[in-house]
């Protein structure tokens, strides 16, 4: 069911602050700066030659990473993705194995304009798994 290892997102205080880090002391190719009012961030994506990292900036009242940002001021890992072929089916298959779902189950289109769902972290090793479709 799970596919290649597709991000890892970082929630970062200073957005440019961590893109001149990336491009400039790294050599990494990244991104123009896009909004997601719909998630409440300004993404970021890092292109490495096997995977990205998506840094993350809340907007918003409502970012669901300012909560971690107040708890972590210098920002830090927020969630990993990893690809699936079948949201629904991957979804339905991990419910039945006692995973939860965050949200209200049914799939987001996400930054990469796909179909998305968070796992709680509580039933991932402590981390937050987001799965994208693709």
């Amino acid at each position: 069911m799970i596919g290649k290892l597709n991000h890892v997102a970082i929630v970062v205080p200073d957005l440019d602050k961590a893109v001149a880090t990336y491009r400039d002391a790294l050599g990494a190719k990244v991104s123009d700066a896009t909004d997601l009012p719909e998630h409440g961030v300004r993404v970021v994506f890092v292109e490495l030659p096997n995977t990205k990292v998506e840094l993350l900036l809340p907007i918003g009242e409502n970012s669901p990473v300012a909560k971690f940002l107040e708890k972590n001021a210098d920002g830090g890992m927020h969630h990993i993705c990893y690809e699936v072929d079948d949201i629904l089916a991957a979804r339905d298959k991990l419910v039945a194995s006692g995973a939860r779902v965050l949200g209200n189950g049914e799939p987001k289109i996400g930054a990469h304009g796909k179909p998305v769902l968070f796992l709680h972290p509580k039933d991932f090793c402590g981390t937050l798994v987001e799965i994208e479709q693709v």
